[in-house]
């Protein structure tokens, strides 16, 4: 009995314990803690500590408030600034040298080029004795100066004679002979002036044709500095629609001087663009179009039949007053193959003869004046914007035969 009292006050111990320990680790829990307190809006923003990463502000459109006093008492209105645009200046118009006197101005550069034939010609014709074999040689010289065959006959004939009858010749007297007989053959009563003052009417019509390669279109443009440089207004008319870029080429040398450039699209119709060019050109009043035409190979029929299609668009507002066709002076004799076709289709009324100072052929003057029966009136020196030049023909003998 006694036994079993032990045991049940024992159990009671031990529950006691138990119920204490349970207790106690309620008592040493945390509490958890406090709620954040609410952010003060009237503090000013903390700024980030080194190390902490800031957010860069985004771009956005600046504001401006401006304060407008309404009647009602409303905020203020919130404008926003318009974006600034840079403007491109447009491009300086330039001033083109005058023309007076431009090709005596080149001469030096032209003599450079070109004397060669008139010092072998002086070379030849100062022997003690012409025999044949001189004359003879003197006849390869022009022939190979392009002066072509016809010309070459005549020119060693009216020399002969004349050294026949001067017997002794001084160097002096053998150049003011030469220059005499070149000026003949060249030809000093031509009118060559480029007519682009039509009696009663306005504006004068420049059409320019040439094959590829001979710098029809850069002639072009000279020929508008050329004009502008004269004290005329010009319309510049983008014709050549086949070669790319060539209406751009076109438009940045009327840029450089004040003219106008009317162009098309690229493939479009030429004679759509040339009648274009005249009308405007009509409606400012301008003194000269001059129209561009595409580089035709003369060999290719449809395209010299499109180039009379122009002309006669052209012509429903007004006659053409001058035809250029630009020769390229390296090419000698071959040019005057082109210079045949060109002619049939429309009527050529001047030569543009270009690169002159790059060939000692200068003989193709005569050669193809003599071929067409119309006058050389515009000759190319260089690459220079300024170096398209009227055509003196007392310059250029003076520049073939040298001081």
């Amino acid at each position: 009995m006694e036994t079993i009292i032990l045991a049940v006050v024992i159990a009671v111990v031990v529950l006691g314990a138990l119920g204490g320990l349970v207790v106690g680790s309620r008592r040493r829990r945390p509490l958890p803690p406090p709620p954040p307190s609410p952010p003060d809006i009237t503090a000013p923003p903390a700024e980030p500590h080194v190390g902490e990463e800031a957010e860069t502000p985004r771009e956005e459109t600046r504001r401006t408030i401006e304060e407008v006093d309404l009647p009602d008492g409303s905020s203020p209105v919130v404008v926003e600034e318009p974006p600034v645009v840079e403007e491109i200046p447009a491009p300086a118009i330039e001033v083109p040298e005058p023309t007076a006197g431009r090709l005596v101005r080149l001469r030096a550069r032209l003599s450079r080029s070109q004397n060669a034939l008139g010092k072998g010609l002086l070379t030849l014709l100062s022997r003690e004795h012409l025999d044949e074999e001189t004359w003879e040689e003197i006849e390869d010289t022009l022939l190979t100066a392009d002066v072509g065959v016809q010309p070459t006959q005549e020119l060693v004939e009216r020399l002969r004679e004349r050294v026949r009858v001067l017997g002794t010749r001084t160097p002096a007297e053998l150049r003011t002979l030469l220059r005499e007989e070149l000026l003949t053959l060249v030809g000093t009563d031509v009118d060559r002036t480029v007519r682009t003052e039509p009696d009663g009417r306005k504006p004068g019509i420049v059409m320019v044709v040439g094959v590829n390669g001979t710098g029809k279109t850069t002639t072009t443009g000279k020929l508008a500095r050329v004009l502008v440089a004269d004290g005329r207004t010009v319309v510049l008319g983008a014709a050549d629609t086949f070669r790319a870029a060539a209406a751009d080429q076109l438009q940045t040398w009327g840029e450089r001087v004040g003219a106008h450039t009317v162009r098309g699209p690229e493939a479009g119709d030429p004679a759509s663009v040339a009648f274009d060019a005249v009308k405007e050109g009509k409606e400012m009043g301008v003194d000269v179009v001059l129209i561009d035409t595409a580089g035709r190979l003369h060999t290719k029929t449809g395209l010299m039949d499109e180039l009379g299609k122009v002309k006669r668009v052209v012509e429903k507002h007004a006659p053409l007053d001058e035809v250029l066709l630009v020769l390229d002076a390296t090419t000698g004799q071959n040019g005057l193959v082109q210079a045949r076709v060109f002619a049939e289709v429309v009527d050529i009324s001047g030569i543009v003869l270009t690169k002159l100072d790059g060939t000692a052929k200068g003989g193709i003057v005569i050669a193809v004046q003599r071929e067409l029966g119309v006058p050389v009136k515009l000759i190319g020196l260089g690459e220079g914007a300024d170096d398209l030049a009227p055509f003196e023909p007392e310059a250029f003998v003076d520049a073939l035969i040298g001081d």
